[in-house]
């Protein structure tokens, strides 16, 4: 791992976008319709709801699956198709975060081998299970009550007067396969999972949103191409708007996350993480 190098992951992250677009533009741009590629006022809502859940994803590590896959439901689409679509906008918009993060500095190269492998393996397993055999919102509400209580642990630690930061990841193969599975069949969790616990176990804030976000490029294309394979591609204006959106606010949230304050930053993350727990338990119980 010593000799790769951050200029080959950054080679890596470009050449598999490439990839994806022509794959993309080859298969699955002649099937849409006129009426898919009319961009009209659904189009410029879901830029501007993929630009802001991308400020707060880049910035804080957490919430464009999870929001963006909110939104799509509420659509009507179901929750294949919204996992489908949300994933294929995250692989353009991770990678640019992820690009975005490595320049400013906000990366820890041994975190990031020790989440890209046990995420990908375990994220492609969810992406075929809800392709193929399963329904992924029977264990939301445990997912989403547990996050709540981390949120409350992480709140609890960022308001106390002294932060000690340390390097504490021996866990984060563990939290890796745990977030990368319920990410693909949630249509959202990465962030949320990852993020939450290597700040609560006192990692630098900033290193771990940057890692985090990086390594979440690679776990959500092979989630992408496996839902895409299910699935095809639809819903093109909101993919489109939520791809754009998410690019053009990839940099100002990598940016934000390198000059924020680490216990600024965790008040953040927790009450993120606890609003909206509480929002999908809402919806969940109502």
């Amino acid at each position: 791992m010593e000799k790769i190098k951050l200029r080959h992951i950054t080679i890596v992250i470009v050449a598999l976008k490439i990839l994806l677009i022509s794959i993309v533009v080859i298969k699955y741009l002649p099937q849409a319709t006129t009426e898919d590629l009319l961009f009209d006022e659904t189009f410029f809502w879901f830029l501007l709801a993929g630009f802001l859940a991308q400020i707060v994803d880049g910035a804080l590590g957490m919430a464009y699956g999870v929001t963006s896959n909110t939104v799509l439901l509420s659509f009507g689409l179901s929750p294949k198709l919204a996992s489908a679509a949300v994933h294929t906008a995250e692989v353009f918009t991770t990678g640019v975060s992820g690009l975005s993060h490595i320049r400013f500095g906000n990366f820890n190269k041994a975190l990031f081998f020790k989440l890209i492998i046990p995420g990908v393996i375990s994220a492609s397993l969810g992406a075929y299970l809800l392709g193929a055999v399963i329904d992924g919102n029977v264990i939301k509400p445990y997912i989403t009550a547990y996050l709540l209580i981390l949120g409350a642990i992480i709140l609890f630690k960022a308001l106390k007067r002294k932060i000690i930061l340390g390097d504490n990841t021996k866990n984060a193969p563990i939290y890796a396969l745990f977030a990368g599975f319920l990410d693909a069949i949630g249509g959202g969790g990465w962030g949320p999972i990852v993020t939450s616990n290597l700040i609560n176990k006192g990692n630098t804030p900033s290193a771990v949103i940057g890692t985090v976000n990086t390594a979440e490029f690679f776990v959500t294309y092979f989630t992408a191409g496996i839902l895409i394979y299910f699935t095809g591609i639809q819903s093109w204006q909101i993919i489109l708007g939520l791809i754009l959106g998410g690019i053009l606010a990839a940099p100002l949230g990598a940016y934000i996350t390198k000059i924020l304050p680490s216990k600024t930053m965790m008040i953040m993350v927790g009450v993120l993480i606890i609003l909206t727990s509480l929002f999908n338990l809402s919806k969940i119980l109502l």
